[in-house]
């Protein structure tokens, strides 16, 4: 089971998010990926650290190059933790908005 609240944090960061959604169906080197920023090397680098800290990606060696590639099973964790949270939220404000529905047209 992952660490959500590193999963989280790293998500928070757009750029982050981004380099998810590069790398969900195929695997880049570091340098495909920062050629969709206008940001540093190195600063992407910092990113795809923080991505691989939260096991939200995979590396894998091929010869001297690192290829970067979601990791499924991680990302999938994080969205089922999503969903069974507001799925369990939504049941308890539905729940409370048909109460108070019946309350009101009872007052009536």
């Amino acid at each position: 089971m992952p660490d959500f609240d590193s999963a989280f944090r790293a998500l928070a960061d757009p750029t982050r998010r981004r380099i998810i959604e590069l790398v969900a169906h195929r695997g880049m080197t570091a340098g495909d990926i920062a050629s969709h920023f206008r940001t540093t090397r190195p600063a992407v680098s910092q990113h795809l650290t923080v991505l691989r800290n939260a096991e939200l990606l995979s590396e894998r060696r091929e010869g001297r190059t690192r290829i970067y590639q979601a990791n499924p099973k991680t990302v999938d964790e994080v969205v089922q933790h999503l969903q069974s949270f507001w799925s369990g939220r939504l049941q308890v404000l539905k729940r409370q908005a048909e109460r108070e529905e019946r309350q009101q047209r009872d007052r009536q």
